[in-house]
């Protein structure tokens, strides 16, 4: 199965109700009309993968100081031409971006979809977002598309983060 193709049945299987109902019909017809529409290289916008790092009994999400944005966010990005999944992808950006082995997505597909804006040459991210369970004591290390990496508690990512990573790490919680 290709990537395309998973993400066409990961987005029909998903739980949208309100905005995020909008959104799935939204990125659905975008891969009906772009059959490369899971990679950077398609200019109308594509989809990405990303992974908010929780750990649950520690009340707290790791989040990357992102090298470009400047701003403290989940882990992800584009999609790879090896991967066969967006769970894949995000399991793949998460461990990657937080040097952090061991991680597993929590059960249920994604978490959330959020649609951002981009600099041109490309228009849109249509960001699938999934949850990854950190395992107990494991360690991380900073990546290069990285500033800084840091765990907060849930309570001081609002002081840290914008509106789409409260979003996801509040309904992440509610999942668990």
């Amino acid at each position: 199965m290709s990537l395309h193709d998973d993400a066409v049945l990961v987005l029909k299987g998903y739980d949208a109700h309100g905005d995020q109902a909008e959104l799935r019909r939204t990125y659905l017809d975008h891969l009906a009309a772009h059959p490369d529409g899971t990679w950077k290289s398609c200019r109308a916008g594509h989809l990405t993968a990303s992974a908010l790092v929780i750990d649950p009994e520690r009340g707290q999400v790791l989040l990357t100081l992102h090298r470009k944005l400047g701003m403290w966010l989940q882990m992800g990005g584009h999609c790879e031409q090896d991967d066969t999944s967006l769970a894949g992808a995000a399991l793949r950006e998460a461990t990657e971006e937080s040097g952090m082995t061991g991680l597993s997505l929590l059960p249920g597909g994604p978490v959330t979809l959020d649609r951002h804006a981009i600099p041109a040459p490309c228009h849109w991210h249509l960001d699938v977002q999934y949850a990854a369970l950190a395992p107990a004591g494991a360690t991380w290390a900073i990546s290069d598309e990285s500033l800084d990496l840091r765990w907060f508690r849930y309570d001081e990512v609002a002081e840290v983060a914008d509106a789409s990573v409260m979003r996801l790490m509040e309904r992440t919680r509610a999942r668990l």
